[in-house]
């Protein structure tokens, strides 16, 4: 059993939490701790190594950033809780099938508190309601372990996802839990996924704090 920090970053640009997970990955060693980063991004597309330019309908005025993760384009904005897994799979003892099957267990089961019944897809990761998705999925590992993470629609403008094929399906309806009687905050929800995700990983101990370094 190994220690979990979670850390709190608050609303942030894209293009530097992505490098710092980058960067955390290729520093850490085998006595580093495992990580949750809590974040919220200004508007930004993200284009995973799958992503194909066609799926860019009109993205306008919102930047698009062609990222390491596994998937196709996706969109992040304000009201969206990003929930970002960096965690030594190798030391965990578990493949990256089996932590996109905890990250999507997490949220049905964090949806499921609110009474929301929520499922996954074998054939398109991530999370829907009603056939309309609520969560996307995307991650990459590198030295055995992982970054990138969950994306989980929780109190935000909806309207950029029409500017693209969201996750590479023309016409996927996407939804959100303020809309859903889930959680209602940012807040709420990041809490909510969390402490599911602690009941997965059964951590010695677990710390909290904000920002990205250590005071």
């Amino acid at each position: 059993m190994s220690n979990l920090i979670v850390r709190q970053l608050g609303r942030q640009e894209y293009m530097p939490i992505w490098h710092a997970m980058q960067e955390f990955t290729d520093v850490r060693d085998e006595q580093s701790a495992d990580e949750i980063w809590l974040v919220e991004h200004h508007p930004v597309f993200t284009q995973g190594q799958a992503g194909k330019e066609e799926h860019l309908l009109m993205p306008g005025d919102i930047p698009v950033v062609k990222v390491d993760r596994g998937g196709q384009v996706t969109y992040h904005g304000p009201g969206q809780q990003m929930l970002y897994v960096l965690f030594n799979l190798r030391r965990l003892k578990i493949g990256v099938r089996e932590l996109v099957t905890w990250l999507e267990e997490s949220i049905i089961d964090c949806l499921k508190e609110y009474g929301v019944v929520a499922y996954a897809k074998k054939d398109a990761p991530g999370v829907y309601v009603n056939e309309a998705k609520v969560a996307s999925l995307g991650l990459r590992v590198r030295r055995g372990c992982s970054f990138h993470g969950l994306a989980l629609n929780v109190d935000m403008d909806l309207g950029p996802f029409l500017r693209i094929n969201p996750c590479g399906y023309a016409g996927l309806q996407m939804v959100q839990c303020k809309d859903l009687g889930g959680p209602q905050s940012v807040e709420s929800a990041g809490q909510g996924l969390v402490q599911q995700l602690i009941k997965r990983l059964n951590p010695a101990e677990v710390e909290y704090q904000e920002g990205l370094v250590k005071e």
